[in-house]
Formats: C-alpha cells, sequence, structure tokens
C-alpha cells in the first residue's frame, strides 16, 4: 500500500495515528538542523517535518536528497503544528517522518508547479503534464466533471438515453471543412471526422428513440480564431414530437438547474430576441444583455448637415454610456484610439458629453447646434452624466464596431459581472443567406432546418425572405448553444438541397441515406447542441475555454507537447495509397 490517506484529509482528529502519504515533494525548507517539506497529490498539501536529533540518520539523509517534485512515499505519526496553517486543510497537523522512501526522482520543472507559475502559456502547454499538477488547471478539469456529471444526470432522469454515434462518417460539403482520414483497406476512399452528430441524430429519431443525447466530440478543420479549438465537446440532444417552444422550454430547466447546483444562483428570465433586432440593438447576434447601453441610428439626425465624417457614409450609430460624461479627454482619446485598431476597424469616434441640461459638450460643436445635438440625446435615451460615443461607416461594418465599443464599454465600467447570469435566446433567424463570392445561397445553420410553416412560401419566390425554426441560447455574450426544428419531409428537403445548388445526384449521394429514411415515416422532430467546453468557462466565470481543457491545442491548432500535426512515414502513405505534392 502506498498511502493510507490522501494529502488533503489529515486533521487533529488522527493526531498520534501512524500513517502512510505519496506523492509529489513541492517546497522543501532545509534549516540545517530541521527539514520541512511539503508533499502534494490531488486533494492537497501535508507539510512533513525531519529532526536531526530524533529522526534516523540514514532518513535524515535521504531527507537532504530530496528535489522539487521528486515523487516519495512517507510513513510517520501525525503531529500537532505549533505554527498552524489556516490557508490549507491541513494546516493543524505535520508529519514526523520515520521511513522515507524515494519512489522516483525528478528533473527541476521548466516553471514552479504552483498556484502562480512563472510560465508562459506556450511553455505551459508543452509542459501539460506538469501543468496539470497546479490547483488552478486540476481544480477547473474536477469543476468540467462536475457540470459534465450533473447535465448526464439530469438529462438522464427526464427520460433521454445516451446513445453513441460514430466518429467514422460521410465527408459532406456544407458548413466548415472535415478533418479527412484516408482508408487504407479501401484504397483512395476516405472518411471524416464529424463537425456535429447532426445526421445520425435525425436517424434515431426516426428510428423511435424520441429523447436522445450524446456528450461527444466534434471536429472541424477551420481557421482558428482566438479560443476555438479543431476538436471540442458537445453536449448533443435530439427529441421527436416537438415544436420550437417545447425544446427551448425543455432546455431553460437544463440551465436553470445547473446555475442552480453549480453555482447557487437562481436564473428566471429567459427572453427571447429576434436575430433582426439582436443585430439592430446590439451589433451581434451573441448580446451581452447583462446591461442596456442599445444602439442608436442617428442618420435622420445627423446625415446631410454638412459634416463630412457622417455626410459621406452610409450609417451613423450611437450608445449612451451610463454616468460616463466624467471621462477625461485622455480617456476618450484612448477609446478613439481603441476603435481604431485593425480587429476593430473603425475610422474614428464621436463624443457628446451630457453632463446637465445647461452643460452639454462635443466634438463637434462647429459643426451642429446644441439643438440638433439635444435631439441626439433625445434618441439615445441619455440621461444627465451619460457620455454619448458615435461610430459612422459602411453599413456592413458600422454595428459590429460599435457592438465591440458597447462591449468594451461594459467591461470598462464593471457591468460585465462574471457572477451574473443573462442568458437570451435568439430565434427567427434567416434560413439561408447570399455568398456573393460563390454566387450561391448557403444554410445559415445547416442544410436540415426546418423554415417557418408560414415561410416556406417564399422558397420559390423570395429565399432570402424565409425564416428558419432555429434559435441559440447566449449568455453573456457567448453562445452557449444552438439549434432547430429539423424538416422531416423528403420533398421540402429536396427543394432546400436544390436552393442550395445541389444537383438531385449530388443530393442522393450526400444524404440521400436521410432523405429515403424520410420516406419510412420520419416524425417530427428537433434538437440543440451546447458547447461543453465554453458552458463550463462560462459557469466558472471565465471567458478561456482552453483553461477546462485536458490537453488543449494552440492558436494555430497545434498541440505543441505532442507535436502535432507532424509527416507522416512513406511506408504509411503507401499503405494508404497516398503520395504528397512537392511544394512549387
Amino acid at each position: 500500500m502506498y498511502r493510507t490517506h490522501n494529502c488533503g484529509e489529515l486533521s487533529l482528529n488522527q493526531k498520534g495515528e501512524k500513517v502512510t502519504l505519496s506523492g509529489w515533494a513541492q517546497k522543501i525548507r532545509n534549516k540545517g538542523f530541521i527539514i520541512w517539506i511539503d508533499i502534494r497529490d490531488r486533494y492537497g498539501i501535508t507539510q512533513l517535518v525531519f529532526d536531526n536529533e530524533r529522526t534516523s540518520k540514514e532518513v535524515y539523509e535521504k531527507a537532504k536528497q530530496i528535489n522539487r517534485e521528486y515523487v516519495i512515499q512517507i510513513n510517520g505519526i501525525v503531529l500537532e503544528r505549533e505554527s498552524k496553517n489556516p490557508q490549507i486543510q491541513t494546516g493543524s497537523i505535520e508529519i514526523f517522518v520515520e521511513k522515507l522512501n524515494i519512489l522516483n526522482k525528478s528533473e527541476t520543472p521548466p516553471f514552479t508547479i504552483e498556484e502562480k507559475t512563472d510560465g508562459g502559456d506556450e511553455l505551459r502547454m508543452k509542459y501539460r503534464y506538469l501543468d496539470l499538477r497546479r490547483n488552478p488547471v486540476k481544480n477547473n478539469l474536477i469543476f468540467r466533471h462536475k457540470v459534465t456529471l450533473k447535465v448526464r444526470n439530469f438529462l438522464s432522469n427526464t427520460g433521454f438515453i445516451d446513445i453513441e454515434t460514430p466518429c467514422l462518417i460521410k465527408s459532406t460539403p456544407e458548413g466548415a471543412r472535415d478533418f479527412i482520414v484516408p482508408s487504407r483497406m479501401n484504397p483512395k476512399e476516405f472518411y471524416a471526422l464529424p463537425q456535429s452528430p447532426q445526421t445520425f441524430k435525425q436517424l434515431l429519431m426516426v428510428g423511435g428513440l424520441d429523447k436522445y443525447f450524446q456528450i461527444v466530440k466534434c471536429f472541424r478543420d477551420e481557421d482558428l480564431r482566438a479560443d476555438r479549438q479543431p476538436e471540442f465537446t458537445q453536449i448533443d440532444c435530439e427529441m421527436s414530437y416537438v415544436t420550437q417552444d417545447d425544446v427551448l422550454n425543455q432546455f431553460e430547466s437544463l440551465i436553470i438547474y445547473l446555475i442552480k447546483e453549480i453555482n447557487d444562483k437562481t436564473v428566471n428570465s429567459f427572453p427571447r430576441i429576434k436575430y433582426e433586432d439582436a443585430i439592430l440593438n446590439y451589433g451581434t447576434d451573441k448580446p451581452d444583455i447583462r446591461f442596456e447601453m442599445k444602439i442608436h441610428e442617428l442618420n435622420s439626425l445627423a446625415k446631410n448637415k454638412g459634416f463630412n465624417v457622417f455626410d459621406k457614409e452610409e450609417l451613423i450609430l450611437a450608445i449612451s454610456v451610463p454616468n460616463a460624461a466624467s471621462y477625461s479627454r485622455k480617456q476618450i482619446d484612448n477609446l478613439t484610439d481603441w476603435v481604431k485598431k485593425p480587429q476593430i476597424g473603425a475610422n474614428g469616434l464621436i463624443w457628446v458629453k451630457y453632463e446637465s441640461e445647461n452643460n452639454i459638450k462635443s466634438s463637434v460643436d462647429k459643426f451642429f447646434n446644441l439643438s440638433e445635438i439635444k435631439k441626439w440625446i433625445k434618441k439615445c435615451d441619455s440621461n444627465p452624466g451619460d457620455l454619448i460615443l458615435i461610430i459612422s461607416g459602411e453599413r456592413k461594418d458600422c454595428r459590429v464596431q460599435i457592438g465591440n465599443l458597447r462591449l468594451k464599454m461594459g467591461d470598462d465600467l464593471g457591468l460585465r459581472n462574471s457572477e451574473e447570469f443573462a442568458p437570451v435566446w435568439i430565434t427567427d433567424f434567416p434560413l439561408l443567406y447570399w455568398d456573393d463570392e460563390l454566387k450561391k445561397y448557403n444554410a445559415m445553420h445547416h442544410p436540415f432546418t426546418s423554415p417557418k410553416n408560414d415561410h416556406i412560401k417564399f422558397l420559390d419566390s423570395n429565399p432570402e425572405k424565409v425564416k428558419a425554426n432555429a434559435y441559440d441560447l447566449v449568455i453573456n455574450g457567448n453562445e452557449i448553444g444552438g439549434g432547430s426544428i429539423r424538416i422531416h419531409d423528403t420533398k421540402l428537403q429536396q427543394k432546400i438541397f436544390k436552393i442550395l445548388g445541389f444537383s438531385n445526384e449530388e443530393a442522393e449521394k450526400q444524404f440521400g441515406f436521410l432523405m429515403n429514411s424520410f420516406k419510412y415515416g420520419a416524425p417530427p422532430h428537433g434538437g440543440i447542441a451546447f458547447g461543453l467546453d465554453r458552458l463550463v468557462a462560462i459557469l466558472k466565470g471565465k471567458e478561456t475555454i482552453r483553461d477546462f481543457i485536458a490537453f488543449p491545442k494552440n492558436n494555430s491548432g497545434r498541440d505543441i507537447m505532442l507535436d502535432a500535426p507532424s509527416a507522416i512515414d512513406s511506408n504509411q502513405l503507401d499503405e494508404l495509397s497516398l503520395s504528397l505534392k512537392s511544394k512549387k
């Protein structure tokens, strides 16, 4: 037996007992006549003591050999500490060591394995197995486990069945790029790794398994942005005989349960905002509604007044920042520099300080009189003490730019409290959008999303007018999940494929198995998928999903610990009937 107890459970209740502990040596303090070593495992830290008068010479000499991260085993007696440490669970005791065994030596780690480390992100990812020993990382993974367990229990207790679906599937041309897997037994043919189990969960509904879920790995070979992983985990769900309201009510219950169980907070309100209204009022389809600060259009009040900055642009948008009229010129200049950053892309920033009814200042006093500016104030629903910030630009960019500015002001003013949860459903998405580059329609979500019943009539005459039976759940400005009511009629599915540019032959080749299944009595069905990594991060009050993944990839999609992806042996290529093109 390597241990009788773990390093986090001993207390004065065990005073005088003989115990055996195993773990890593975290901190060593050698005073010459006495040595203290902190031994650590997953559960905590316990202080060990070696005394050159009471400890045997053999054990004391061996203790002097211990370095950081050595794996050790000790036998000893639990003593009450003279100088107690209330910061750790075992701070009232220490172990007088009678026997010491070095189980494994360690080289000096490349960074300190403590709460606060001196290792940068890339270094810690290269040595992730060491980083996992640190409490912040370890506790995040334990937290993820806790959330996952709660999800499984909730869904299982409400009639959902956990069913695995294949990881080697057929490649389809929709959505993001697939990760492709060559088949050795079927030369020159390929599997794909699933971007989601979408078609399989629909087939499960056809099969009569009317409430399905799966916590499943998904893969997308797409250009990576900050905090996005090429492989991620979904809570994937599907239900039969449901309307949109049924799905939303079911999964509101899940989110209410998780927030209560994990965070001990109560959430009652799940407002529903149409996609168009979200874009109009917040500049994004992922609005953070923990604070108001809606976007207002000033075109009718500010264009064609002789101010070229406004007159030459398509759109003039404003936000009213509460209690920010006290901002200094330097602070506003900093905001101007911020909106001009390439990632934001605005041309500049116009401001109005509404200090009081009799004290209104702006950066455009030379071009607009007080009565005109007061109209802006009224339009923005501003109150005395507010700061109005205005951006003008092209229609396709301007709302996004001021939406980003809104979030920044929310951060700067402390309006985005990580301990507060503000969920919102975004509904009524467009079913399709026009791709100017490819000169074709694409599905806003995926090609299996059902149009709203009263919009089906527009499919032939005006496809862009068609709204989808689709919905996203957003919490604190982050998309947590998304889903839709699915098409379950072969003819309607064929029509959608045709609008998307598929020939009958292409549609049959790619999705014939699904459309054929509809011929055998497919029930109405719909579902949703939540990003588990993102959900866990939000419940923990964090923004970075990488912190909650045991072995994440970096922002380039590389595993720098394994050095993957990497080249493979020419013999493996031959077995797969593959050859590589040489770079020109």
